[in-house]
């Protein structure tokens, strides 16, 4: 695990004591939901863009099973 300096200023320091005060999780714990709920945010705004740019990556294979053989598959059971 990576673990990277963080500066605050006085206000944010004093701003994020007082939070880990009042929910009781350290500030430690409330870095990492603040990162994760941006990075959340970002994989959202970055989903439209990444399926438009998947699209149609599986179009020229060969390899690949017929929709009517995938469908016989399941129905053997």
């Amino acid at each position: 695990m990576m673990e990277a300096e963080l500066n605050l200023t006085d206000q944010e320091r004093t701003a994020l004591q007082e939070i880990s005060r009042r929910t009781g999780k350290s500030e430690h714990q409330l870095i990492h939901e603040a990162v994760d709920q941006l990075i959340a945010r970002f994989q959202i705004h970055d989903r439209p863009a990444l399926m438009q740019k998947a699209r149609g990556i599986w179009k020229d294979r060969q390899d690949l099973p017929t929709l009517d053989e995938l469908r016989s598959e399941w129905n053997r059971f």
